[in-house]
């Protein structure tokens, strides 16, 4: 099981820790490196200006967001940062929630996601083929475009860059038993948001036949502390902001999620009590035993016990959100 560090999005403003903590990552081994996107910070800047200041480490989108872009853009964004990093980039995607894609990039949360996702990963191919000019007629990422309001000028190109790798690999963000099977069939990797290695029986009848060098890489919060409890509240602030917040009441894949995972009476309450506006006490909700299952908090024998359970599992690379470098080199020693 490689290790990755995940960074995350920028919160008010850049974080000044990111690139020493990318670059002592390098320096230990870490596989990769990974930013995100939400509504502020893209990920492909901060991974730009990490990639030139590091030489080795992987670089991933974890994850860019389908919406943000059309997928010529983003095949456009990757094969550009693939070239200057030297062949080192791993593209991660999401095709994120209503909340977002409707309130934030001002366009229509797709009726079918799983085909606007197959749709947008092939035209990613393509491109990064270059074998011939991106012909689709697709139902979300037409091209040429010819709806109603087209000129009727448009024609098929292909990159006038020459990609540095057509393999590029393409993981995503998926969280329904649909979507992930989906992932297994299309991409190269599944970047899963919450991940219990007491719990892989939740995703196993969507798992079924991985290819050899897929992907596997869920995020946990790694902290070397005396205080399992104080250091669990970062976890639980996240997850009742994402359960409670990121989606609608009728609405939010991260809410049923929990919900999948044994903890669906605690989804609902903390859902309930964020809408409205009951923010504390939803974070309060959250069960120290979820929030415990998908981090790796406390002394380093603890820790150590953990990551023996995430082993025994599929994950293959375990991307970490660790504060500080004592953290980083704890958990490089341990997974030797």
């Amino acid at each position: 099981m490689r290790l990755g560090l995940a960074l995350g999005y920028w919160g008010r403003g850049p974080n000044p820790d990111h690139l020493a903590l990318a670059q002592e990552a390098e320096r230990l081994g870490y596989g990769s490196v990974w930013t995100a996107e939400a509504w502020g910070s893209d990920a492909f800047t901060p991974l730009t200006w990490i990639a030139a200041h590091t030489s080795r480490i992987g670089l991933g989108t974890g994850i860019a967001q389908m919406a943000a872009r059309t997928p010529t853009a983003t095949a456009m964004h990757a094969l550009t940062l693939d070239h200057l990093s030297g062949g080192r980039l791993l593209l991660g995607l999401g095709l994120s929630g209503p909340q977002v894609v409707e309130g934030w990039y001002g366009r229509p949360f797709p009726k079918s996601p799983l085909t606007a996702t197959r749709e947008y990963v092939e035209v990613i191919r393509r491109v990064l083929a270059r074998e011939a000019p991106v012909a689709v007629a697709g139902r979300f990422h037409p091209l040429p475009y010819t709806g109603p309001d087209a000129t009727g000028l448009g024609k098929p190109l292909k990159p006038i860059t020459h990609p540095l790798r057509s393999s590029l690999p393409v993981l995503l963000g998926a969280e329904g038993p649909k979507n992930i099977a989906q992932t297994v069939e299309i991409a190269d990797g599944w970047l899963p948001l919450y991940w219990s290695p007491y719990r892989t029986d939740v995703y196993a009848a969507s798992l079924t036949g991985l290819r050899e060098g897929f992907m596997i890489a869920p995020m946990a919060r790694a902290q070397v502390c005396d205080d399992v409890a104080e250091e669990l509240l970062p976890v639980k602030a996240m997850l009742g902001f994402y359960i409670g917040g990121m989606g609608h009441a009728a609405r939010n894949f991260h809410a049923d999620l929990m919900a999948r995972m044994g903890f669906e009476e605690e989804a609902r309450r903390i859902q309930h009590l964020f809408l409205q506006g009951r923010k504390e006490e939803a974070i309060g909700a959250v069960p120290d035993a979820f929030a415990d299952e998908i981090s790796l908090v406390g002394p380093r024998a603890r820790i150590a016990e953990k990551l023996a359970e995430w082993r025994k599992g599929p994950v293959t690379d375990l991307l970490i959100t660790a504060p500080d470098p004592h953290t980083l080199r704890v958990l490089a020693e341990l997974n030797t």
